[in-house]
């Protein structure tokens, strides 16, 4: 699949580029939906355990889910509000819809085929997600009594007729639409079940003891005489729908802030249907009806599913106890310099910053242990920090209550608008608040994005020292485990004095005026100062001819960056861009972009790192953070990058970013026109995340032998 027009004949024999040039921009849409097939190739791969491939299968239909609600709700808003005006690449939202629609469809008969060889594989391997049509008597039995124990209790049928008005669909919810003739009634009429799925009431009923498992959905079909008795049942047939998840309102009129959060949350609920979901056995009379109903602009958002609707549910076989079909398990390791009885601060204090390196080692007991110590430590005076995306079993949020109870002061910016996150913020928010702690909500119009957190602690004499760490991803105990991530702690004086800066910005909600020696933050000066590091790389390529720029992120989609890159690669600087998603570079093209070089990596750990590499004339620099190469995060958030200036930690991120260049086993590589293709691994070559779990581990293990043998006596 090709996601960018064709360049004219003559495109390789232009002496220049015009980088006006719609064409030398890939589509941001486009570009994630091919990132997501990239993520279905890994369901197909069977290298990858069997219970993993049903994972990344159901990562696949999880992120379709919100890319309908975030992207496509997105254009579908500016299409109805009659915008026409092109992206940088050269498509009105009408035409991203179309391309968008072409290209899910496509990957959606890649999906119907890679499910139905997992499902077989999975019944190779005595797992079995059957049809309630092709169970025998017995198990009709033993599932029927399970159902009406437990189920049965909390199903709802509600009728549709003149009486009673079509009832609400919530957002991706399964439901029954059913045709039931009444005998005592002249006329057929609908009645509507939602399936009562949840984390509490998997949608995948277990038969018994067994490995066996069924549809809620076609069990309540199965079973509708328990619901409707004595009812005559003409058709049943099942649907989902998708809702628009854009419903932001403007936040610099609002009275408050998480009122009008949770205004948007309610909004969002019955916000405009993006995508109806029907299964084959819905008559298409029906479908005209839900249609109708549901006030759909055109069939364009109708998608049939001849299989199974959401995928996304069979997340619910990795429980199971089948260790010979996932991954061999991985407990993150301590860093080895928390492993010599000193406190963190005490280590920081007298040997330095340290880089740390997650799931390889431990959040709980790096950056939780950092809290906790500061909670405890009576010199400790003050605890400031972020909240953007944290897990409900978050020992953080107890943490800063307590802090407050052993009289520390406390500040939290918490950013209430995280997408989807919105509801556990808020809940976070009110209760930090009821403890007596300083909440803020950042600054209006800019969505707080940064992770960091600031201790401020007396030293001996009266000084205050302040200790800094800075994350690329979220303070979650749970996604640290899951997602490659990379924090510093530091105790330098010039990035606490930057840290307190970028807190008093965010909490006083002040732009202006502020200093930063070492920082980029946006949105004041990171964008203008990446880019100054892009031209200067250009001088000095041109004076040594040594230019190197290496970019790892989630995204590259901001125009002004990739317009500057071009200009990169023009004058022959090397470009290495490890971009796990959206990417609108193109690299390859003859005298513009020869010298650059796109992959992503899709592996175990979700690649959610940003380190940003200029070589600088042999003046390296290293920065880390939690801002990706895309506009919103340039100039419309709150962000920060690091710099790593440690060169033994400077060292552990060449290792990192080596590793993932030289990837043969988890790497796809882009050409000129934005296809990627799957590196091939010579003999013995293994992924970058799992080499990088092996040296984690060797580099401690060898850092404790050093230790104990420091401590033997001679």
């Amino acid at each position: 699949m090709s996601s960018v027009p064709p360049l004219d004949d003559t495109a390789s024999l232009r002496p220049e580029w015009d980088l006006g040039d719609p064409a030398l921009y890939l589509n941001r849409e486009l570009t994630w939906l091919a990132f997501n097939r990239r993520v279905l190739a890994e369901a197909e791969d069977a290298s990858n355990p069997l219970l993993e491939r049903v994972k990344f299968l159901a990562i696949f239909d999880s992120n379709l889910d919100e890319f309908f609600m975030k992207r496509i709700g997105g254009l579908k808003q500016q299409f109805g509000a009659g915008m026409t005006t092109p992206t940088v690449d050269g498509r009105t939202p009408q035409q991203q819809l179309e391309e968008c629609r072409a290209a899910i469809v496509e990957m959606l008969a890649e999906r119907t085929v890679v499910l139905g060889r997992l499902i077989d594989e999975l019944a190779a391997n005595d797992i079995r997600v059957e049809p309630y049509a092709d169970l025998d008597e017995e198990s009709r039995h033993i599932v029927r009594k399970q159902y009406r124990e437990s189920v049965l209790p909390l199903v709802t049928p509600l009728a549709i007729d003149e009486a009673h008005p079509f009832p609400f669909i919530s957002n991706l919810s399964v439901n029954l639409l059913i045709e039931v003739h009444d005998p005592a009634e002249k006329d057929p009429h609908l009645v509507r079940i939602k399936t009562p799925s949840s984390s509490r009431m998997p949608r995948l009923m277990r038969i018994g003891n067994e490995n066996r498992f069924v549809r809620l959905e076609e069990i309540i079909a199965g079973n509708l005489d328990l619901l409707l008795p004595g009812a005559d049942i003409l058709s049943v047939g099942f649907f989902r729908v998708t809702r628009n998840a854009i419903v932001e309102r403007a936040e610099e009129l609002a009275n408050d802030l998480l009122e009008m959060i949770e205004a948007e949350l309610r909004d969002r609920r019955f916000a405009p249907v993006v995508r109806l979901e029907v299964a084959a056995n819905l008559r298409p009379e029906l479908r005209r009806h839900l249609v109708r109903e549901l006030a759909f602009s055109g069939p364009e958002d109708i998608y049939e599913v001849t299989d199974v609707l959401a995928t996304r549910d069979l997340m619910q076989l990795l429980s199971l106890d089948r260790p010979d079909l996932k991954y061999p398990p991985h407990e993150p390791i301590d860093h080895p310099r928390l492993g010599r009885g000193k406190s963190i601060f005490a280590e920081l204090d007298a040997n330095g910053p340290m880089l740390l390196k997650y799931p390889y080692q431990s959040f709980d007991r790096s950056v939780t242990r950092f809290l906790k110590e500061a909670v405890v430590d009576p010199n400790v005076l003050a605890i400031k920090t972020t909240v953007y995306r944290t897990s409900e079993e978050t020992e953080i949020v107890p943490l800063l209550i307590e802090a407050v109870q052993q009289g520390k002061q406390v500040a939290v910016v918490v950013e209430l608008q995280a997408r989807f996150d919105e509801a556990a913020n808020i809940r976070w928010a009110n209760r930090l608040e009821e403890a007596g702690i300083h909440v803020s909500y950042g600054v209006v119009g800019y969505k707080t994005h940064t992770k960091a957190m600031l201790v401020l602690r007396k030293m001996p004499g009266g000084k205050l020292r302040r200790y800094v760490h800075i994350g690329t991803g979220n303070y979650n105990s749970v996604t640290a485990r899951q997602y490659s991530d990379l924090g510093l702690l530091s105790s330098e004086k010039v990035m606490a004095h930057d840290a307190t800066e970028l807190f008093n910005l965010m909490t006083s909600g002040s732009l202006s005026g502020r200093r930063y020696d070492e920082l980029l933050v946006a949105p004041l000066q990171m964008k203008s100062a990446l880019i100054e590091k892009i031209r200067r790389e250009i001088e000095h390529h041109e004076a040594n001819g040594n230019g190197l720029i290496q970019l790892k992120t989630n995204a590259l989609e901001d125009p002004d960056i990739v317009r500057n890159l071009y200009e990169a690669t023009r004058a022959g600087v090397a470009v290495d861009l490890i971009i796990r998603d959206t990417c609108r570079l193109r690299p390859g093209l003859p005298g513009l972009s020869e010298t650059a070089r796109v992959i992503s990596i899709v592996g175990r750990f979700l690649e959610h790192s940003r380190i940003y590499y200029f070589h600088n004339a042999g003046e390296e620099e290293y920065y880390i953070g939690s801002a990706d190469l895309m506009s919103r995060n340039l100039v419309a958030r709150v962000e920060a990058l690091a710099p790593v200036r440690d060169l033994d930690l400077q060292a552990e991120l060449r290792e990192f970013l080596d590793l993932q260049l030289t990837d043969r086993c988890g790497a796809w590589e882009m050409d000129s026109e934005g296809r990627y293709t799957k590196l091939r691994p010579a003999d013995g070559d293994r992924p970058s995340q799992l080499v990088m779990i092996d040296r984690t581990r060797n580099s401690a293990t060898a850092a404790l032998d050093n230790t104990d043998t420091m401590r033997r006596p001679d």
